[in-house]
């Protein structure tokens, strides 16, 4: 195992974008699936651990490849929809998860990050709390005039189950509050101790050892007390509840009627005096290394403490500090969890697959002899593209020492920070003597088509487009997934089956739409199938029919282009705000899109002649004359300039969307949808600001909030935040060395205000 840390780690560093944005798409399903598991059936394949970490590798991704914000769907995921047999509440305040930091070195970030976004200096005081993670079910209590009135769980993070008579019977939770709030909402951990899980399992044991039916079947016992506490808290029968030894760490709250306290501290210490059990090991730090030295202390009782912990949260102890830093859109800016270290094991590479995703994208898959690598039994391991396989990174430099990876291999499996296990290291000495280096394959193995690596890119993807099975299906899974289109009764398997159907085919998206008038024969040709009648069949045309009517930024999100993902659709359709008017803006900026990619191919070439002779690469000169000699007009400029000016979407973007709609199957397909579709335009956050619906770019320093404060701010009174200076522009915020932007806005009479400008703008917004 010598070098692994190194592999792992060089693993993530050499990570190329094209790498990234793959391991997202590649995560969707498997994440998803993960939260349905472990919120909604009890039953994870995954360790809780498992799941955390992953969410900590898309932030980290996020980090590395702000771009990924456009594709980043599954981080905004947060739990999963109630099961049956529960009525639903609705959080009056989002129970949201925590990102997660696995080195020192996180830690160390994440102070500095707050520093950074608060416009605090090194020397600042900035006092935390430090608190064990409690490996249970999340529970939220609702106490109104001291009574304990209604408890939920998680369930999506906005919509949880109510549990309120299963938690009545747990013995540790007070049932009537002296001195509370009127209003109080306790959040905390539902959990069972070692102990109490080994005596019910014992218990459920001996009960089916003293069945004298011969025919009795084995018994189902708990994997873990996490499950063991999540099922119990989660069964229809509260009498059954109230025999498990469930128990309860308060540590947050949600809707209050009046604060608990200044300090994260000390509203812990009220919830202890209000009756709540809260956790001993808590402590307050005044700094990272004191966050460090008490997770290693507590590290080291790990094994002593009679409940499970995963790790350890850091929170930023003053309140009015943590409602200044907000939210992220599914974790708290001023909370991480610190987890505890993955496990790594050996084992054998039988086979190496290759998938092709909805992008066309060919991705190798390891099957593994199965080994459990964290209380996981693994089976498959992602090896990201062909030139991991070869021991080489993006930039052609050597990863694992340069040592290849093939089929029969002995390989070291790690699933540190992601919920898809990784290999880490080859070990040679076991690599049998027919093992052969592995051929990447430069045609589709699902249609036959070319498959292209193109310059810079680090995947190899399929060209055949819609005419790919592979693709085909997978953007149509896409488009009805959850966060898109969300059709009741119309999920992966049922496009697979319709897809395959010979007389009632889902090929496109539009295809979707004309089902039912399809279906001449009054429904019979679903009917036949197993498991739709004549109410079901009825019920997904209600279904489709209830989604005619789409928000912009959710058709365009739902579509599937490449790169744009759920935020950059939403920026995207705010920024145009009707579909014709955006698809008229990228055809015309379709020759400068293609100018533009012609200027990076020129860039590129210049910088590979420049190495092969020695000479200083002169890539913006080439870049330059590139686009000089592309001849442009204008108006393409213009409307170029316009679509990559919007804040977070860029040049890559840009090129991707007018891909798509200059691809004539693509248009096809998309203008056919569109005339099923009633599209409705996005709405600002907040209509009655002075800055609502105006466009607004900043420049220069901000000397009394950070930048990332005030584009929150400005994009929560209803304002388009835009990274760069056009005849669009209603305002510019200019601080101390602003620079071309200023001379630009002036040149085009764009009203111009300093920062108390600003703040006074928005003064009582």
């Amino acid at each position: 195992m010598t070098g692994s840390g190194d592999s792992v780690e060089k693993q993530v560093e050499n990570l190329t974008a094209e790498d990234a944005r793959e391991e997202f798409l590649e995560l969707q399903t498997l994440l998803w699936a993960a939260n349905r598991e472990y919120h909604s059936s009890d039953a994870p394949s995954i360790s809780d651990a498992d799941y955390d970490t992953a969410k900590r590798r898309y932030l980290d991704l996020l980090d590395q490849f702000p771009e990924l914000r456009k594709n980043a769907t599954q981080a905004a995921t947060v739990g999963a929809p109630i099961a049956d047999g529960f009525t639903k509440v609705t959080h009056a305040v989002r129970m949201l998860s925590l990102g997660n930091a696995f080195e020192d070195e996180d830690v160390q970030n994440f102070d500095t990050s707050i520093r950074k976004y608060l416009g605090l200096d090194r020397e600042a005081a900035l006092s935390y709390t430090a608190e064990p993670k409690i490996d249970g079910l999340s529970l939220s209590l609702r106490y109104e005039n001291g009574e304990l009135v209604q408890a939920a769980t998680r369930g999506d993070g906005e919509t949880g189950e109510n549990v309120t008579a299963n938690a009545r019977t747990i013995q540790a939770l007070p049932h009537r509050l002296t001195g509370a709030p009127a209003i109080l909402e306790v959040r905390g951990e539902v959990y069972m101790s070692h102990p109490d899980f080994e005596a019910l399992n014992a218990r459920i044991l001996a009960k089916h050892q003293a069945d004298p039916n011969p025919n009795k079947k084995e018994p189902k016992l708990f994997a873990n007390p996490r499950n063991a506490a999540a099922g119990s808290l989660r069964q229809l029968d509260s009498r059954i509840t109230a025999e498990r030894p469930l128990r309860f760490f308060a540590y947050a709250w949600g809707e209050l009627s009046e604060p608990l306290a200044e300090t994260q501290w000390g509203a812990i210490e009220r919830l202890a005096a209000l009756g709540f059990e809260t956790n001993p090991l808590t402590a307050q730090c005044s700094s990272p290394a004191d966050l460090l030295a008490h997770y290693r202390q507590i590290e080291e009782q790990r094994a002593s403490l009679d409940y499970d912990i995963d790790g350890v949260v850091y929170k930023v102890d003053d309140l009015s500090l943590q409602e200044r830093l907000g939210f992220r859109s599914t974790t708290p800016r001023w909370a991480i969890a610190h987890k505890f270290p993955a496990e790594l094991a050996w084992t054998r590479l039988e086979a190496i697959d290759i998938q092709v995703g909805r992008t066309g994208a060919l991705s190798p898959v390891a099957r593994l002899q199965p080994v459990t690598v964290g209380g996981v039994v693994v089976s498959n391991a992602t090896l990201h593209n062909e030139d991991y396989i070869k021991g080489f990174d993006s930039k052609g430099e050597e990863i694992r020492g340069g040592k290849d990876i093939r089929v029969g291999d002995w390989v070291q499996v790690y699933r540190a920070g992601d919920v898809i296990p990784k290999v880490a290291d080859v070990d040679l000495t076991k690599r049998p003597d027919d093992a052969v280096p592995f051929e990447f394959p430069t045609t589709c193995p699902e249609c036959g088509s070319q498959a292209v690596r193109e310059e810079g890119d680090a995947v190899r993807r399929c060209v055949g487009g819609i005419i790919c099975p592979a693709q085909a299906v997978e953007k149509l899974k896409h488009f009805v997934s959850r966060k898109a289109f969300d059709i009741d009764g119309l999920g992966a398997k049922q496009i697979e089956m319709f897809y395959e159907d010979e007389h009632l085919p889902i090929r496109t998206p539009a295809d979707i739409f004309t089902l039912q008038s399809r279906d001449s024969e009054n429904l019979s040709k679903l009917e036949k199938r197993k498991g739709w009648g004549d109410q079901s069949a009825s019920n997904l045309w209600a279904a489709i029919d209830e989604k005619r009517t789409i928000a912009f930024g959710r058709l365009l999100f739902a579509l599937g282009i490449r790169h744009v993902g759920e935020v950059g659709a939403r920026d995207l359709a705010l920024h145009y705000g009707d579909w014709d008017v955006m698809a008229q803006a990228v055809d015309m900026a379709r020759a400068a899109a293609l100018a533009h990619r012609a200027a990076d191919e020129a860039e590129e070439a210049e910088r590979v002649a420049a190495a092969e002779h020695g000479r200083r690469a002169r890539v913006k000169e080439a870049r330059d004359r590139a686009l000089a000699e592309s001849n442009v007009p204008d108006a393409a400029t213009a409307a170029w300039s316009d679509l990559t000016g919007v804040d977070g979407i860029g040049a890559t973007l840009g090129l991707s969307l007018s891909d798509a709609f200059a691809n004539s199957d693509e248009r096809a397909a998309f203008d056919a949808l569109r005339a099923h579709l009633t599209i409705v335009p996005p709405e600002a956050p907040q209509k009655d600001s002075p800055v609502a619906g105006k466009t607004v770019v900043f420049t220069g320093t901000l000397e009394k909030m950070t930048r990332a404060e005030a584009k929150a701010r400005a994009e929560a009174l209803g304002a388009k935040v835009s990274g760069s200076v056009s005849k669009k522009t209603d305002l510019l915020v200019a601080g101390p060395g602003a620079g071309s932007k200023a001379k630009k806005a002036a040149d085009l009479g764009i009203e111009t205000v300093d920062e108390d400008g600003w703040l006074e703008l928005i003064a009582g917004a």
